[in-house]
Formats: structure tokens, C-alpha cells, sequence
């Protein structure tokens, strides 16, 4: 075999090694976030599964695009370089999907604390006045913010 199988079958190894690793990783841990964002435990166990499924589609699939390599691979060294550039690939689209994943469930989850929140975000300071009872028989004066010809308006110098 040539220079160019064994960095074929060496990237191979590698990134789905690294594939796998991360998608356990994510799932074993993510799930008690998606508990949290769901907060559902059979909800957030079946959104975990087809994030992992979605996880293994997309980077085996980009794995396997990226592996080929038009250019002989004449030396070790530019093999490995070659390889070093397809891992560090893929571990920008595992580092990519993983901030979107989390960045749209936390999206999500901020969207559902705020609907299901019961209190006010910022607590009051005071109360606006309420209307003052105007005494039997009283014709009641105009409001200088009523509606509109109850009072003149001001003079301009």
C-alpha cells in the first residue's frame, strides 16, 4: 500500500474515533440540559437521540466528503499534513454544530422561562396615582392631559 491508503485509513480512524467520542460526550451530558430546556424527561431523552443521529449524519457524511485528495501524497510528512489539515476540518464542524446546537436550545429555553414566568422582570418602584372622587353635585375639572380641547393649549412667547 501507498503513502496516500495509510493517510486514508489513518484519517478514517481518527475522525470517527473523534466523531464517536464527542457524540457520547455530548449526549451523556447534554441531556441533563435538555431536561432543563424541555423540562420533560421523555421529551428531552427522545430530542437527545435525534440530535445524536443528526450529529452522526453530518459529520460522518463531511468526514467522507473531505476524504479525498486529488494530489499524490509522495512523503510521509505531506501526508501527515494533509492529515492534520482533514482532522482540524472536522473538528471545526464538531466545534460548530456543537455552539449551534447549544446556542439555539438555550435560545429556545430562554423563550420558555419567559412564558412561563409568573412575576414581573424588574420588580416595581412605586404606583402612579389613581383617580381622585369628585364630591356629589361637583362639576368636574378638565385634566391638562385629557382628551383633546378640554384645555387651551400653551401660550407660545
Amino acid at each position: 500500500m501507498d503513502v496516500k491508503v495509510w493517510m486514508y485509513l489513518a484519517y478514517l480512524a481518527v475522525s470517527i474515533g473523534l466523531t464517536v467520542w464527542v457524540a457520547r460526550a455530548l449526549s451523556r451530558n447534554g441531556l441533563v440540559f435538555l431536561e432543563d430546556v424541555f423540562s420533560d424527561k421523555r421529551l428531552a431523552n427522545a430530542v437527545n437521540s435525534l440530535l445524536v443521529v443528526g450529529f452522526y449524519l453530518l459529520n460522518l457524511g463531511y468526514v467522507t466528503v473531505a476524504m479525498k485528495h486529488d494530489d499524490p501524497v509522495l512523503s510521509t510528512s505531506q501526508a501527515m499534513e494533509e492529515l492534520s489539515l482533514k482532522i482540524g476540518l472536522v473538528l471545526l464542524v464538531l466545534g460548530a454544530l456543537h455552539f449551534f446546537n447549544v446556542f439555539a436550545l438555550n435560545r429556545y429555553r430562554r423563550g420558555r422561562l419567559r412564558q412561563v414566568a409568573t412575576h414581573p422582570p424588574l420588580a416595581p418602584t412605586g404606583r402612579l396615582p389613581g383617580p381622585q372622587p369628585v364630591p356629589a353635585g361637583a362639576v368636574p375639572a378638565p385634566h391638562p392631559g385629557g382628551p383633546a380641547g378640554t384645555t387651551p393649549p400653551p401660550q407660545m412667547r
